[in-house]
């Protein structure tokens, strides 16, 4: 039951497999379901007009006789005489006169039923043509036409065949023929869909091949499959070539970013020195010019910054971002960022921490940028009276500092792309706060370049409940804890 659970489960409604499948199944079906039709009437015309052919031949023949045997004896002994030549096994015959008197009548009335020859006998009239009939749970060939003899009508002749063991043989192969359809159709169906599935399998395992590319791997990995269709392999090297342009656009890409980062970094940072270096000697500026000279200052800074962040990411994603792993205590890196948060936000900031000591191996600079970075964004995207609140952990060989908000919240479908570059959740709060949807990308890229990971939970303001107590907005980051 558990596997027949688990086949119906990986049984998808809409895939090419199930279509295929229950396309030929139907067109098998509604072949061997012709053919059966088809055969059975075949049979049963088979079966019923040698019996047809009986009948109308004994009708056509009986009035020769009757006439022939009529000029020899006498009338009654003549017409008997005619039926009883004429009568055979499960063959009766009759003869009425006008007034539905019977005249004479084959003597072999006792192989049936008191209840079927009675019904029989009170038949008046019967087609011309033979047909078949059920008369008391029996069937029976049935023939009648006026018996003419020397001019004059003497009667009504009426023939009846019985047919029961035929009619009921009939329906038993019917029966059969209707059970070995199903069958073989069924038979069919599950070959169809075993052969279909081996087909498919190319299909699947080029599937599961493309499934795992990463950005690293696009310039390196060759699809190939060994024995599958030339459609399959013309795909899987169409695929190839698409790999090798994407391959070939990224590296563009990646280099054009680190490049212009690079060229840009140079002049933009003279140009802000020499910025501040005008500001310092402001006594010569007139208000408006020291506010245009403070904002270009802070924009050239902002851009600065932005470039950084670029050229950060761009040697992450060539493998050029070396970091210096050392042992670090994180209870003293956290009290020196909270620290260093705290001189620049009238915000309160507060560490919740163990007397532990917990110790991980990272880039102390780099793990520095990155607390300061959600500590950042923490202070931006909560209210001004509320704290914030940095935990610092351990739980088995992990060690764990969560930056806690009591800010707006982050919905479901942005939390899933929050750590995407360039991906903001408000264009007009971000570019009021003076973001540009980098600073969680390289969070993301540095902390799992020291072999760690970070995660988001967060509950909109709308939300029924929040967060570890008053937190809305939890930042994880996990790190490897180090021991000497």
């Amino acid at each position: 039951m558990n596997k027949m659970r688990k086949l119906w489960t990986r049984i998808y409604p809409h895939s090419l497999q199930v279509r295929l499948t229950i396309g030929i199944a139907l067109v098998s079906a509604l072949g061997l379901g012709s053919l059966a039709i088809w055969t059975s009437w075949k049979m049963k015309e088979l079966l019923i007009n040698s019996h047809k052919y009986n009948i109308q031949r004994i009708a056509q023949r009986l009035p020769n006789d009757v006439q022939l045997y009529s000029e020899i004896l006498p009338s009654e002994m003549g017409l008997q005489k005619a039926i009883n030549n004429l009568t055979s096994t499960n063959t009766f015959l009759w003869i009425k006169s006008p007034e539905n008197n019977i005249l004479a009548k084959s003597t072999n009335w006792d192989q049936l039923s008191d209840g079927a020859a009675t019904k029989l006998m009170s038949l008046t009239e019967m087609s011309v043509k033979p047909q078949v009939n059920q008369v008391d749970k029996r069937y029976f060939v049935m023939c009648g036409a006026a018996l003419p003899v020397q001019g004059k009508t003497l009667g009504n002749l009426f023939v009846v065949q019985d047919v029961t063991n035929e009619q009921k043989m009939f329906l038993v192969i019917v029966q059969s023929l209707g059970i070995g359809s199903v069958f073989v159709i069924t038979v069919i169906s599950v070959a169809i869909a075993l052969y279909i599935r081996r087909s498919l399998q190319p299909l699947r395992q080029l599937s599961q091949m493309t499934e795992v590319i990463s950005i690293e791997d696009l310039g390196k990995v060759q699809l190939y499959l060994d024995n599958a269709p030339n459609e399959v392999k013309e795909l899987a090297q169409t695929c190839n070539m698409m790999l090798s342009r994407l391959s070939q656009s990224w590296e563009q890409e990646r280099q054009f970013v680190s490049n212009a980062s690079h060229e840009l970094r140079t002049p933009l940072t003279i140009v802000h020195g020499y910025l501040q270096s005008v500001l310092r000697r402001q006594h010569n500026l007139t208000p408006t010019q020291k506010e245009a000279l403070e904002t270009a200052a802070s924009e050239a800074e902002r851009t600065i910054r932005l470039l950084q962040d670029l050229l950060d990411l761009a040697r992450a994603d060539s493998g050029y971002l070396h970091l210096r792993m050392e042992p670090c205590v994180l209870n003293d890196l956290v009290a020196e960022v909270v620290g260093m948060a705290q001189k620049f936000s009238d915000r309160l900031i507060k560490i919740e921490s163990t007397t532990q000591i917990i110790e991980v191996k990272a880039d102390y600079n780099r793990l520095t940028q990155v607390l300061l970075n959600l500590i950042d964004n923490a202070v931006k995207y909560s209210p001004a009276d509320t704290p914030v609140t940095v935990k610092l952990s351990q739980q088995n060989q992990a060690a764990m500092i969560q930056v806690c908000d009591q800010g707006y919240g982050i919905s479901l479908q942005h939390q899933s792309r929050i750590f995407e570059r360039f991906y903001r959740i408000d264009e007009a709060r971000t570019s009021s706060t003076g973001g540009c949807g980098l600073g969680l990308s390289i969070v993301k890229t540095l902390i799992e370049t020291m072999g760690g990971s970070v995660t988001v939970r967060s509950c909109s303001v709308d939300g029924l409940q929040t967060l570890y107590l008053d937190a809305r907005t939890v930042f994880t980051i996990t790190l490897p804890s180090y021991e000497l």
